[in-house]
């Protein structure tokens, strides 16, 4: 068997499969080239999902014929000289053009400001035209048709054109949301035409424009740095959530990417504020020393490495957390929404019973549904324990002074009004009203209190009779015993057990009986991932969680109006409080400018 050098053609088909995987991968390359080339306006057009039709027009710097001519040639490019290590554009290998090339039947038309004319060149299968001179505006146009002509396998992996045309959308939104100054359009035969105009320095707005004008509504600022990395942009609110992850967009240094390490600390911040199956809504954006991150992992450039990946980790789920307490408890608009369409003005009697029509007066059997607030004062919600005052059928609702009434109204979540169903609390703010769900939220009181305690002491431990040895690959050893501190303040006392295994003498009372094995693999696995040891903080959390959800205030139990307006101080004071430990929302806000909408006044 003889060595030999493989053809231009084949080695660019081969660097093709690496770096063009899709139409979206092509539209990707093209649009950093456009943005690298100092565009302010970027226009795509696709027909047949990229497929049969993928067309960029900028008008940037532009080319000229010396230009063109390398710019088609593998490994040619105009911005690195000698390094890796100070990478400020999206694109910096100098293979996209020619692996499209050597895919698809490529165009490349060109005009740099000033030139009196454009030129032209093109590349068909790998086959490179001669630069012509062409009729061009001021910027650069590169459309690729028939993409994968030449190699027909790859045509078979691909999607349906419209899947195709979905990720294009999909890419098209992450630059915008990335350069804000910048206007983009996306239209086509197979699409509807999308349009982002430019916002300046404004990216909250090109972000709503992206995600929805809901989110400027529902969004927390985040502005957080730590040991000279900046970490900035927009989280939603727990209770603003969805039910996939397209909708969390993360970027590096203005590059958009698709960061395991970035989506798992993301996941980790809103733990325990977000049901399961429901991921939050967020645009991160990160800004480092480009010597601090490797953007040459893999030909796509969408995966990175971070010198210091705990470092990362840590600024992200804190300053998600600090944000989230400092104004996470607020409701989702969304809440009041969704109330506003459940409304239905007026009744049909045809579908109402007359008996249902009134409620009947108190009586030793029926208590009222609803009950008058009285004035606030502290009671037996101190220190979140179980209320022992109650209103028993038939007892009348104490009064509630005016004056003490409208200071009451001045808080946040106002002054209780009544209870409903014996279990919704109705309060009246100054500028409308909220229903609080009483369990929820004692639910959350609770659970933030034994978290609180788990922070400030060792976590009590359960000796094992006999230690539980578990083997290991002595790396993995390693790397528990370097975190064997950590775990011995949340209950996990753990030795080495010889070169290759780690013996468990101890482990959380709260877990009650417990895989000690399956439990200190799980972490070896993530500590060798992410170097981040939070599996047993969450089983811990979830313990708490659970020990809450038994000891709040149960659905259906009967509230004095003081006992209300506690649990409403409470939550005020309480990071967290919007939503209970499942991530439901603990209470709706509705202002009285909705109410009036309603009633047809506004």
């Amino acid at each position: 068997m003889n060595i030999h050098l493989l053809p231009e053609t084949l080695i660019n088909q081969i660097a093709a499969g690496e770096v063009i995987e899709r139409p979206a991968s092509a539209a990707k390359e093209l649009i950093e080239n456009a943005i690298d080339a100092g565009a302010s306006r970027i226009e795509i057009a696709t027909a047949g999902g990229g497929k049969a039709l993928l067309r960029v027009t900028d008008n940037g710097a532009g080319m000229d014929e010396r230009d063109l001519a390398l710019a088609v040639q593998r490994h040619c490019t105009s911005k690195i000289a000698t390094h890796l290590d100070d990478i400020r554009t999206l694109g910096f290998r100098g293979e996209a053009l020619p692996s499209i090339g050597s895919v698809a039947k490529l165009t490349i038309t060109s005009r740099p400001p000033g030139a009196a004319t454009g030129a032209s060149v093109t590349v068909a299968g790998g086959s490179v035209s001669d630069v012509r001179p062409a009729p061009a505006n001021p910027g650069t146009v590169v459309e690729v048709r028939d993409l994968f002509y030449a190699t027909p396998a790859r045509l078979k992996f691909l999607k349906t054109e419209r899947a195709e045309a979905g990720a294009i959308t999909e890419i098209v939104k992450r630059m915008a949301i990335a350069f804000p100054a910048i206007r983009f359009v996306l239209s086509g035969t197979d699409r509807q035409t999308l349009e982002f105009p430019a916002t300046g320095a404004d990216r909250l707005a090109r972000i709503a424009q992206v995600l929805g004008e809901d989110f400027r509504d529902n969004a927390i600022e985040i502005d957080a740095e730590r040991e000279g990395v900046s970490l900035t942009g927009h989280a939603g609110l727990p209770t603003f959530n969805r039910g996939n992850s397209a909708h969390q967009y993360a970027f590096v240094n203005g590059r958009p990417v698709a960061d395991k390490l970035i989506m798992s600390a993301l996941r980790a911040a809103y733990a325990e504020t977000i049901p399961q199956g429901r991921y939050p809504v967020a645009v991160l954006s990160l800004a480092l020393d480009p010597a601090l991150v490797d953007v040459n992992v893999h030909p796509a450039k969408s995966d990175v490495r971070f010198r210091d990946p705990g470092l990362i980790r840590g600024l992200i789920i804190g300053a998600i957390r600090e944000a989230l307490q400092r104004e996470g408890d607020r409701a989702s608009t969304r809440g009041a929404s969704h109330m506003l369409s459940s409304f239905r003005p007026g009744f049909s009697p045809r579908h109402t019973a007359p008996a249902q029509r009134w409620a009947p007066a108190a009586s030793p059997s029926r208590p009222l549904d609803f009950v008058t607030a009285a004035p606030l004062r502290q009671n037996s919600f101190d220190g979140l324990s179980e209320p022992s005052a109650r209103m028993e059928p038939g007892e009348a609702p104490a009064p509630a002074p005016a004056a003490k009434t409208e200071e009451a109204q001045a808080f946040p979540l106002g002054a209780a009004r009544a209870q409903v169903h014996e279990n919704y609390i109705v309060a009246q703010t100054a500028d409308g009203l909220v229903i609080v769900d009483q369990h929820a939220a004692h639910e959350r009181l609770v659970f933030e209190a034994l978290r609180k305690g788990l922070a400030d002491r060792r976590v009590p431990s359960q000796a094992l009779l006999i230690p539980e040895i578990v083997d290991l690959p002595e790396e993995d050893c390693d790397r528990l015993m370097d975190h064997a501190e950590e775990f011995d303040r949340m209950g996990l006392a753990i030795e080495r057990f010889g070169p290759g295994a780690i013996a468990v003498r101890e482990t959380p009372a709260m877990l009650g009986e417990t895989d000690a094995t399956g439990l200190v693999r799980q972490l070896a696995d993530e500590i060798a991932e992410w170097d981040a040891a939070a599996t047993l903080g969450g089983k811990l959390d979830y313990v708490a969680a659970t020990m809450a959800c038994h000891g709040s205030v149960r659905s259906g139990r009967r509230l004095r109006p003081e006992e209300m307006n506690a649990l409403l101080r409470q939550m005020e004071a309480t990071p967290g409080s919007g939503q209970c430990n499942h991530g439901r929302p603990t209470y709706i806000e509705l202002k009285l400018a909705d109410i009036e909408r309603l009633f047809g006044r506004a």
